[in-house]
């Protein structure tokens, strides 16, 4: 499980259009495409999927090369190479002059991977790094979103081991790596996931 609550500012790539759900919801919905800095220097264009519900009125000020800025809820979907950032909005406003952004909360849950590195900042301040996947089912297959997590100012938890599952807070860092998406965390809160079911077996 992977969702985010954030604030994105970008540019809309495409005229904004109503759609009906299953349950006959109309909904606003555009792309809206964001510049974020990659590793190496050169900047990256993300496209959001951006849906709000109702606003049927507001559907024609939303064009093709305005500016906005969105706050809501953002769920990231993994199929095969390809990261999808489905974005629905709370909030829709103009942003002029505030530039390309997303910032926000992420809340995860998963498993860690195999490495742990206990390393050092440039003030020799200790911190720890991990990466962990969010596991999602599709159709018979698996499909899986790592996550690269920061946690500074803290020891590091004996439990925290390769293979074990976490839930996990802190802030939400998109960026990108050879021309891909990169997820990253800075930890504020770190716990241990016990599902339900293993509970019951102990």
């Amino acid at each position: 499980m992977i969702k985010c609550n954030i604030t994105a500012c970008g540019t809309i790539s495409r005229d904004a259009s109503m759609r009906t759900t299953k349950e006959d919801k109309t909904f606003l919905t555009f792309p809206l495409r964001i510049v974020i800095q990659g590793k190496d220097g050169r900047n990256e264009t993300v496209e959001i999927s951006v849906s709000k519900e109702g606003a049927q009125k507001k559907v024609s000020s939303y064009r093709n090369g305005l500016r906005v800025e969105v706050a809501g809820t953002l769920f990231l979907k993994r199929r095969g190479e390809k990261l999808y950032f489905n974005l629905f909005a709370d909030r829709i406003a103009t942003a002029k002059d505030i530039a390309d952004s997303i910032k926000g909360e992420l809340s995860f849950r998963g498993k860690v991977g195999k490495n742990i590195e206990e390393r050092k900042d440039k003030k020799d301040k200790s911190y720890t790094m991990f990466s962990a996947f969010s596991t999602e089912k599709v159709d018979e297959n698996f499909e899986y979103q790592w996550v690269r997590f920061f946690c500074f100012d803290r020891q590091r938890e004996e439990w925290l081991q390769p293979g074990v599952k976490v839930e996990a807070k802190g802030e939400l860092t998109v960026s990108a790596h050879n021309g891909k998406p990169d997820i990253s965390c800075r930890v504020e809160e770190l716990t241990q996931y016990v599902p339900e079911s293993d509970n019951s077996n102990q």
